[in-house]
This record gives C-alpha cells, sequence and structure tokens, in this order.
C-alpha cells in the first residue's frame, strides 16, 4: 500500500507532539519566529519540544530566515536537522544551505501557475517541497487556512523530481479528496485540526484526519495508474 506521509503543524508543547505523534504523524512542524501565522514559538521553546518528540516524529523547524548562515543558525539553536524554508529564499543560498549537511523543505506558495517555474530553481537543493497557499507579497507565510489551486499542486506533483507535501485549508473533511486529486507525497496541517480559544491540537479532529489520509491511500493502492 502506498504510504502518505503526514506532517502536523504547530505543534504547542510535548504532549501535542505525543499526541501527533502517537496518532501517526511522521513530522511534526515547530514555528520558529515568524512574521504572521499562528504558533510561533521560541527557538528555546522550539528545541525543547524536538528533544522530547517520539524517534519515530521527525521534528521540522519553520523558518522566516532569508540566508542559508541565519537558518543553519536557527536550526542549531533549535537542536534540529531538517528545516522549512517558508520564503522563496534566492536559489543561491538554497544551495549554500544543502552544503550545510541540513534537510531543507522548500515551501512554495502558489498563488498560480507561475509556481511551476520555481521548481529547477530549487529541486537541485532541497529534500522535498511543499506547497502552501501563503501570499508572501503580503506578509502571509502560512497558516492561512485557504485551499489554493490543486490542479497546480497537481501539476507541481507530476513535474517535480522531488516529494511534495500539499497543506492550505486542509482537514478531516476534504484530506481524501486532497490526495486523489493531487497525489502528494504527503499532507501538511495546522488550523484545520485546531480548536477552541487556545486553538489545541484537538484528538478527535487528528483521528479523523489520520483515518481520511489512510483511506485515501487504500484507494490509490487499488487504483490503476497511481502517480
Amino acid at each position: 500500500m502506498r504510504r502518505i506521509r503526514v506532517k502536523i503543524c504547530c505543534i504547542a508543547s510535548p504532549e501535542e507532539a505525543h499526541l501527533a505523534a502517537g496518532a501517526g504523524a511522521d513530522l511534526l512542524g515547530l514555528v520558529g519566529p515568524m512574521p504572521s501565522g499562528p504558533g510561533t514559538l521560541s527557538l528555546a521553546e522550539a528545541g525543547r519540544i524536538a528533544r522530547t518528540a517520539p524517534p519515530w516524529a521527525r521534528p521540522v523547524l519553520l523558518t522566516a530566515a532569508e540566508t542559508a548562515a541565519a537558518i543553519a543558525g536557527e536550526a542549531r539553536a533549535a537542536g534540529v536537522d531538517t528545516v522549512q524554508v517558508v520564503r522563496h529564499i534566492a536559489p543561491a543560498e538554497a544551495a549554500r544551505l544543502a552544503a550545510t549537511g541540513l534537510h531543507a523543505i522548500q515551501v512554495i506558495h502558489v498563488e498560480g501557475p507561475e509556481a511551476l517555474r520555481l521548481i529547477p530553481a530549487y529541486a537541485p537543493h532541497v529534500a522535498a517541497f511543499l506547497l502552501d497557499s501563503g501570499r508572501p507579497s503580503e506578509g502571509a507565510l502560512g497558516g492561512t487556512g485557504r485551499v489554493h489551486d490543486w490542479q497546480v499542486s497537481r501539476a507541481f506533483v507530476l513535474q517535480s523530481p522531488k516529494p511534495v507535501f500539499l497543506a492550505g485549508g486542509l482537514g478531516p473533511e476534504n484530506a481524501q479528496r486532497a490526495i486523489l486529486e493531487v497525489r502528494p507525497f504527503g499532507l501538511d496541517i495546522c488550523s484545520g485540526l485546531r480548536r477552541g480559544a487556545a486553538k489545541a491540537l484537538d484528538p478527535e479532529r487528528l483521528s479523523a484526519f489520520m483515518a481520511a489520509v489512510g483511506e485515501a491511500a487504500n484507494m490509490l493502492a487499488a487504483s490503476p495508474g497511481d502517480g
């Protein structure tokens, strides 16, 4: 069976990290200092959560830094080996970042078909892409809760030589459709699993989301021409 990886983002505490990992999350998103979006942490807080995360769920530090040196410095401070770069940094900086040995997930903010032109700029230097619905021109770098154009996302998946995560406006209600339409390597979710004034990770929605992902994976495995 094809397995869809899951990254649960905006992890706010060791308890949330264990809840997400226990439900089957592969990656735990820790939102570092950021000009916008929910769930931001100091690097010290991110490091505390990363140190207590279960060994099978990899902590990923989200960073808004724009240079390899600054990104690597944040990763060291948080004690992680994987970063999610939320800005469209200069490709030369992406190359320098790769040379540090860090695993980099490059966010691509899908505002239109022009997103496809970024594949060759970053693909040689990154471990994976993550398609999100931010609008960098407006200072929005993620966590918007908006769905972008999945037709562009599907084209991106088909053209990318690297794994692609899909984010933006996902939840238990549309996870299955997202997987079947886009065929990503994995899904990334933050606000779609959070409820209440504290925006805490909701166990019931988390369970429903993981079930939907599993059902979609089964459907893909049963369908010819998966890809």
